[in-house]
């Protein structure tokens, strides 16, 4: 049936004649206008100039007709075209400013980015080709409001107003509509589902609280990435960059990326695009050794060394007479091969079926690709692969959609648990430290070595099963090891651990994690402005299913998979007064997610313009937003060896079970040799963490605190903010914004520790009370890391400026500042970590000019930030204060309809840091070639 449909669709197209109409766009200096828009007036009917401002617009219509010829930045003109022989090329006439560009994002309807009744940032045609990053979306960092999380050279997470991850689940971020997060682990993958760089039409983003429209999770901000519709922009076009990046650690390393995009409009009813991107490189290696147990860097002066950027030396154990020792770990590069891909495609087919402005798209995306995630672990990503599929009806008042997405963790695996496995495929931990124990005791008391040298001996016994003359001799060692001596990186035996470690899910062996889990998502939205006509009205609504496959090894998902739904409803109100230079807009929306009560996300906001010619433009709004805790949040029951990972969904918490042994002491105060212990031990039967180091190091059992931890609900927040964007002196731009942002229930997780046996309480006379402190000291505690909300009162404020202004001729500088701090008291609650993960100070300017000499442009792009306090569950650490240059001329080939780029990112070439656990960020340089038709 769907085939015949298209088929007749087709075929009823084909009989209608078309022809072509020709010609350029330029500007007064006669440079020419890429991304103009050419449309027959009272037709659907249009086409966009390409790189050289050329375009070709096929139409059915007759003449004479209107053409309306408009482009960002300039003069809106109307040509009459007689003849289909006549060639049409027009002259546009600059009208400053980027503020009277239109956007959708910030109320669902058209309006001008200086009518926004928020703060938006906006990329469209001409700002893609000029970015100074190697692709358009590394280039949203130069936006005013925009910071970036790095974890991989190819994930790269969109940080607005705080309280960022690498996840960055406060963040929205959609595609073509679609919200291309993954649905299980909760991120982001950067751009790995996401538009091509010749394909991609705008980017709207709106930081701060966006609930109100968009629902859960569009808590700090939310991001469109809008792609080109093959009935405007057709032909094929090519695009192939090769670079060249350099990193102290990683040295320098090819950066190849190549895309193809097709789009024909078969008639004025069908047309199909597609797409196909393939991006390698090698990434910014991690390899900061700093130690996370404190004292030295190294074995050698720290036995219980433990390096951020090392792993299996986590794994550590207290030998009486000896002390706290922790195993010898790899390096992250020797745990991965530092490679990253990634592999995209997209196909649509779009109909028409009606003159009029209906539109049916039929869109499949797919992504695969291998990087670097970093969460509580570090996560080497290989071969995960992204799904979605769409279906979306829409036009000029109206659209529906429904997708899914579909993900598959490929052959992606833990570091930290393939060194551990790595390590325990050589020797058991038991008998390693039965050998470290036994060659220390031994080095001191016949050789006489002092602390640091036994140290020594016993870690070479134990990694290598190697002594010393004086020591070979004796009895003790007369049983060789029954453990296989340290595999060295690269040799056969450490290939070939690994490579069984990476395949094996059990995490007591292995390291592979399974993800199999989708996502299904509709929305609807109807604008009434055409039977309204008092106000502009529209509603609309959301569906959203969570399927979640895990097959145990993030989730408790044991005996089958998880699901849960969400829903959520809006109505918003546009209305113009005095003239219209005020704008009211009012917006409500509630939401339910089927483990938590509903939410309520009102906005208001007024817009006054002032001035003559409306040019200023005063706003003032307050709406809320809300986070529902993520499937992680709810369900994740993952053992990561030194603490366990608790999702709190009250169903989860008897879901996730665990077997401990009991330690000798333990069982002579009558405790079982084994136990079982359930996520309800987190939750209910733990102390803090601080008040158990308070009592490890005084024996006081009143120091010891009860960890009060309640399940984990949605968070709000109360979002004011007050703007002013304006045109004066006819060509300065000036975009002033400030917010107060007041989080109620935060959410964060928290460390707890929960004893083997007894009851976590402060009533030392009970006996069931006594026996927890003797499970505390016996060492017989397991450390969970659970989900909840705070009750500290936490705000937020910040503030920032815009300037822009043409300097001389076509040469644009532009300056912005960001202000950005949070507060909160610390007593509320001691074991709240903020993750505020933002600088209080960051400065941008940026200089260039499109058109330098004929067809010859460049840009330039400078930011700065100041130190902050990086704060997460891998690790925590001051992030330097940086300033990254980036660079780049392109040069138009308007007989090879092409544009030759050459850039550079990070051109002074100093590695610098934005996660902390995460590679330093080097140097790019790249030259592109890009052909459009």
């Amino acid at each position: 049936m769907k085939v015949y449909l298209l088929t007749m669709l087709l075929c009823c197209g084909v009989t209608f004649a078309q022809q072509t109409v020709t010609g350029s766009v330029t500007d007064a200096n006669k440079q020419s206008i890429p991304g103009a828009n050419i449309n027959i007036v009272g037709t659907s009917g249009g086409a966009s100039t390409d790189f050289d401002g050329s375009f070709k617009l096929n139409t059915t219509a007759k003449p004479p007709f209107t053409l309306k010829v408009s482009a960002v930045g300039f003069e809106t003109k109307t040509i009459n075209v007689t003849s289909f022989s006549q060639r049409v090329d027009v002259i546009l006439k600059d009208e400053e400013t980027k503020l009277d560009e239109i956007v959708v994002s910030a109320s669902r309807t058209p309006e001008r980015v200086i009518e926004s009744p928020v703060t938006i940032e906006r990329m469209g045609i001409q700002e893609i080709k000029n970015t100074t990053a190697s692709t358009f979306y590394d280039g949203l960092e130069n936006l005013k409001e925009v910071h970036f999380n790095t974890s991989s050279i190819s994930f790269k997470s969109v940080n607005t107003r705080g309280f960022a991850s690498v996840a960055n689940t406060r963040f929205m971020q959609l595609v073509d509509g679609m919200d291309n997060s993954s649905p299980a682990l909760n991120f982001v993958l950067g751009n790995l589902i996401g538009i091509s760089d010749i394909d991609v039409a705008n980017v709207e983003l709106l930081p701060g609280a966006s609930s109100a429209l968009y629902g859960a999770n569009a808590f700090n901000g939310i991001m469109f990435m809008n792609s080109k519709s093959p009935f405007t922009n057709e032909g094929i076009s090519v695009y192939y960059k090769y670079g060249q990046t350099s990193q102290k650690v990683a040295g320098t390393n090819d950066y190849n990326d190549f895309g193809i995009r097709a789009a024909k409009a078969f008639t004025k009813h069908f047309a199909l695009k597609g797409n196909f991107t393939y991006m390698t490189a090698t990434e910014w290696i991690a390899a900061d050794d700093r130690s996370m147990t404190g004292g030295s860097v190294g074995h050698a002066n720290n036995q219980n060394y433990d390096g951020l950027n090392l792993y299996g030396d986590e794994v550590t154990t207290f030998i009486p007479n000896v002390g706290q020792v922790s195993r010898t770990g790899y390096r992250e590069q020797d745990i991965t091969d530092n490679k990253v891909k990634s592999i995209k495609a997209d196909f649509s087919a779009h109909i028409k079926p009606w003159a009029d402005e209906t539109e049916v798209i039929l869109q499949y995306k797919i992504g695969l690709g291998s990087t670097i995630y970093q969460g509580a672990n570090r996560y080497a990503l290989k071969d995960f692969m992204m799904q979605q599929a769409k279906v979306e009806v829409k036009g000029k008042n109206f659209f529906a959609r429904f997708y899914t997405t579909d993900e598959d963790a490929g052959n992606s695996y833990d570091m930290r648990f393939a060194a551990w496995n790595v390590n325990r495929a050589a020797k058991s931990d038991q008998e390693w430290f039965t050998n470290y124990a036994t060659a220390y005791q031994l080095s001191g008391a016949v050789m006489g070595s002092n602390a640091n040298q036994s140290a020594a001996i016993a870690r070479e016994y134990a990694d290598y099963n190697r002594l010393p003359a004086a020591l070979q001799s004796l009895s003790q060692f007369q049983v060789a090891p029954a453990g296989k001596p340290r595999f060295e990186p690269g040799s056969p035996e450490f290939n070939n651990a690994l490579a069984m470690v990476k395949e094996n899910p059990d995490l007591t062996q292995g390291a592979k994690f399974i993800d199999q889990s989708k996502l299904y998502h509709s929305d609807v939205n109807y604008n009434f402005r055409d039977i309204i006509k008092f106000a502009e009205v529209q509603v609309g609504g959301s569906w959203r299913k969570y399927h979640m496959d895990s097959k145990g090894t993030i989730f408790t998902d044991y005996d089958g998979p998880i699901e849960y739904r969400e829903y959520g409803a809006y109505a918003q109100l546009v209305k113009k007064f005095m003239d219209d230079r005020l704008k009211f807009t009012g917006s409500l929306r509630y939401d339910k997610s089927q483990n938590f009560d509903g939410n309520v996300s009102p906005r208001v906001s007024f817009v006054y313009s002032a001035g003559e010619s409306k040019r200023h433009n005063f706003r003032l709004s307050y709406q809320t937003g809300f986070r529902n805790p993520t499937t992680q949040d709810q369900y994740i029951g993952l053992d990561l060896g030194p603490f366990a990972l608790i999702g709190s969904a009250a169903e989860n918490l008897d879901r996730f079970q665990e077997t401990k042994d009991v330690s000798a002491a333990g069982q002579a105060m009558g405790a079982p040799a084994t136990v079982n212990l359930s996520g309800r031990n987190a939750y209910t039967n733990a102390y803090t963490v601080a008040s158990v180091q308070a009592f490890s190091a005084s024996g006081n059992t009143a120091d010891l605190v009860v960890a009060n931890i309640g399940l984990v609900k949605p968070e709000q927040v109360h979002a004011f903010e007050v703007g002013y964007r304006s045109v004066v002196q006819n060509d300065l731009s000036i975009d002033l914004n400030a917010y107060y942002n007041i989080y109620n229930d935060f959410m964060n997780t928290s460390r707890v520790i929960s004893p083997y046996y007894g009851t976590a309480g402060t009533n030392a006379s009970d006996p069931n009370v006594q026996m927890s402190y003797a499970a505390l000291a016996f060492g017989d505690r397991r450390v969970y890391q659970v989900y909840t909300n705070t009750a500290a009162q936490i705000s937020s404020l910040g503030f920032g400026v815009g300037l822009a202004k043409k300097v001389y001729k076509d040469f644009e500088l532009g300056v912005n500042y960001n202000y950005a701090q949070f507060d909160f008291d610390q007593a509320e609650d001691p074991s709240f970590i903020a993750g505020f993960n933002t600088p209080k100070h960051r400065i941008k300017g940026s200089l260039g000019n499109a058109n330098v000499i004929k067809n010859l442009g460049f840009n330039v792009n400078v930011r700065w930030n100041s130190e902050y306090l990086w704060q997460s569950s891998f690790g925590d650490g001051m992030i330097p204060e940086n300033t990254v240059l980036d660079a780049q001329i392109n040069y138009g080939i308007p007989k090879l309809k092409s544009v030759i780029k050459v850039g550079a990112t990070n051109l002074f070439g100093t590695d610098y840091l934005q996660v902390i656990g995460a590679g330093a960020i080097g140097k790019l340089v790249f030259a592109s070639w890009t052909i459009n038709p």
